[in-house]
């Protein structure tokens, strides 16, 4: 079992996590720094792109089985099921209403593929395997949690919207499609594929992800001044909490699926984490009403640093001791 405070100490000390600390005390101190808005979205295009590629050559070279499917399943249960823990877990540590409970439960059953990305970079500076069918896994935990908020919502006294139009910002949103998609190429054209471009998706990648964790630092810091006001003291423990849940619920998953050290590390991450791309959005149509300053400060500027500091090499400690590893 590696030594979780050393791995955590390590990880703090990474290109990866100062970067994003650059973002997030730069923001807090209101300076000016900034990226542009076109050069983030280049940036998220690249880190989305690349991770599906290699993900899709993985499951390449290893071949479609059982434990994919396992995997596929009990990741899309988690994310259903997540929500309605933390939508529990939110009406006794918070005063939030039904409304904003449910809205923010939608994240934590939802993933966050910067938290995975991350880890995945961890994991390789490690030379720990995973399953390279991971990133289909949270391809699927993307969509199941806003339904269950949904569901959350419709036992109230008012409905969230189930129409044509969250369907499609749900199945179509631009990072699902261009995960899977990249995922798919990937996948077709295996390790021949990725031995013509490894010299974009493979060398680049932790200096763009350093690049991409500074502007999400920003966005966090401004996401916490403005939310300094509308969240209590037990709203912001929930943030710290939930993930270690999830993170748990991620671990049961994992072995009785019979994953590797890194797989289960990977499947405690996606449980661990919460979404502030895909599901913001998801929000945005379905329950209008909710305030975006709570759901996206709780999982941007509350779960999203914990995850990417403490969260991932903990999780890794717990991964190794309980397979092994």
């Amino acid at each position: 079992m590696p030594d979780s405070l050393a791995l955590a100490a390590d990880n703090l000390l990474s290109p990866i996590v100062l970067s994003f600390a650059l973002g997030l005390a730069a923001s807090l101190a209101r300076s000016d720094l900034s990226v542009p808005e076109a050069a983030a979205k280049a940036l998220s295009i690249y880190l989305l792109f690349a991770i599906g590629f290699k993900g899709g050559v993985s499951v390449a070279d290893h071949g479609v089985d059982l434990s994919l499917g396992g995997a596929l399943i009990a990741g899309v249960v988690l994310s259903a099921l997540l929500p309605l823990i933390a939508f529990a877990l939110l009406r006794v540590m918070s005063r939030l209403d039904r409304l904003n409970a449910a809205a923010v439960a939608a994240h934590y059953g939802s993933i966050s593929i910067v938290t995975f990305v991350a880890a995945t970079s961890m994991l390789d500076s490690q030379g720990i395997a995973s399953e390279g069918y991971m990133v289909a896994v949270a391809a699927a935990m993307e969509a199941p949690a806003i339904l269950s908020a949904l569901w959350l919502i419709s036992r109230g006294e008012g409905g969230g919207r189930m129409d044509a139009k969250l369907w499609r910002e749900i199945l179509l949103n631009g990072s699902i499609v261009l995960l899977v998609g990249a995922f798919l190429i990937g996948w077709i054209t295996g390790p021949e594929g990725l031995a013509e471009i490894s010299s974009f998706v493979v060398a680049p990648f932790k200096g763009v992800l350093c690049l991409f964790l500074l502007d999400m630092g920003l966005v966090a810091g401004r996401g916490l001044r403005q939310g300094r006001g509308v969240l209590g003291l037990g709203a912001v423990a929930f943030g710290l909490v939930m993930p270690m849940l999830g993170g748990l619920a991620g671990l049961l998953a994992a072995l009785t699926l019979g994953l590797s050290t890194g797989g289960t590390a990977l499947m405690m991450v996606l449980s661990a984490s919460a979404s502030y791309i895909a599901v913001p959005a998801a929000m945005r149509v379905a329950l209008p009403e909710a305030n975006p300053s709570i759901y996206l400060t709780l999982s941007l500027g509350v779960t999203f640093p914990f995850n990417l500091t403490l969260g991932i090499p903990l999780y890794l400690a717990l991964a190794s001791a309980a397979t092994g590893g």
